[in-house]
């Protein structure tokens, strides 16, 4: 699927989606002076590839969408996100999109919203408490369940690999987590998973990397939960001669999740073997898209969507966009019956960023 849109295209699309889901008949659209709505856009954090790739695309898909951004960065803190959202209230907007790290703490925040008739979007993760107006997130079950197959079938299930997990504080990191070692024990028994929290901290994941490979030096797989651990685990591999091709005995089978540009590029290289491209363009798309139908008094409810993804129920008064986020590799091979695409694919968002 092509991921540029056109605002024409874009608007099309939205009405299509609401077509689509049910409607119910909303009134005007509340506006700021200009005669824009007004939404308040708080990013969790800006120190990582991923996040700031999502920076970029907001306003873009903010202007299609005919919307004021006034926008915060919560810098990975709940007590920041739950102050920039006072500010984003005193500023009078129409709605919120957020992506809360630390998924149970935000309930009060929410109910505060929720209070004040302000529709919240969520991004990339699900709040385990508390209404939104949709979650727009891809299946992270999903992650760990492909990042199991594509190293089990590198490994012709024998070995032993090391996750290098996210915060499990966070859904995603839980998610991911839960389900990487559900498939490995079902379905390759015989491949030793070494778990490490990380708190999403590359500096502390290259550490336990470290410490792992000193013992067990004969590991051959790494799942790194998310591209924050990019840079370490490569120089991790490069300080102990292990940074060498797919085809050299000595060589470590790495995936990791993001799709950013960077994974690419070394997946080009063959210093790591695959991804899980989790959509940053599409994330900034749909939030604004939704956030823009909630303003306008449309609804939706679980079943397809026309942008290859489904809307699920999680439980009464959420609702949860999954959409895709396809196994990147080298050959764009099958693995375990899932399919991949090529690391060069045009339809990735990490090869069009910047375009």
């Amino acid at each position: 699927m092509k991921r540029g849109l056109a605002a024409g295209a874009a608007v099309a699309l939205l009405a299509g989606l609401a077509t689509a889901c049910g409607s119910s008949g909303g009134s005007g659209t509340a506006a700021s002076g200009g005669g824009k709505p007004v939404v308040g856009v708080d990013y969790p954090r800006s120190d990582t590839d991923f996040w700031n790739s999502f920076i970029k695309y907001v306003p873009q898909f903010g202007t299609e969408n005919g919307l004021e951004l006034k926008t915060s960065n919560s810098q990975n803190d709940v007590s920041k996100l739950t102050a920039n959202v006072q500010s984003f209230i005193s500023q009078g907007v129409k709605g919120v999109v957020m992506a809360p790290q630390d998924t149970a703490a935000v309930a009060p925040t929410l109910q505060q919203l929720n209070a004040k008739k302000i529709p919240v979007v969520t991004v990339d993760t699900r709040p385990e408490q508390g209404d939104a107006y949709m979650v727009v997130r891809a299946d992270n079950r999903a992650y760990g369940e492909k990042a199991c197959k594509f190293l089990g079938e590198k490994l012709s299930g024998k070995g032993k690999v090391v996750m290098l997990q996210g915060d499990l504080a966070s859904i995603n990191g839980r998610d991911r987590t839960e389900a990487f070692n559900a498939c490995m024990k079902a379905s390759y028994p015989g491949i030793t998973v070494f778990g490490e929290a990380t708190n999403w901290d590359g500096a502390l994941a290259s550490q336990k990397l470290q410490t792992q490979l000193t013992a067990n030096p004969d590991i051959k797989g790494v799942y790194m939960q998310s591209s924050f651990a990019l840079s370490g685990t490569l120089q991790v591999l490069q300080q102990r001669g292990l940074l060498v091709p797919p085809d050299n005995p000595k060589h470590v089978f790495v995936i990791s999740n993001d799709g950013i540009p960077q994974e690419l590029k070394e997946i080009a290289a063959g210093n790591i073997d695959a991804t899980v491209s989790q959509p940053a363009d599409q994330y900034a798309k749909y939030a604004l898209q939704y956030t823009k139908a909630a303003i306008d008094g449309k609804t939706f409810k679980p079943g397809a969507t026309d942008h290859d993804s489904t809307i699920i129920q999680v439980r009464p008064g959420l609702l949860e966009d999954q959409l895709s986020a396809p196994l990147v590799t080298a050959d764009g091979g099958t693995y375990g019956g899932v399919s991949s695409v090529k690391h060069d694919d045009s339809s990735l968002w990490g090869n069009n960023l910047g375009k």
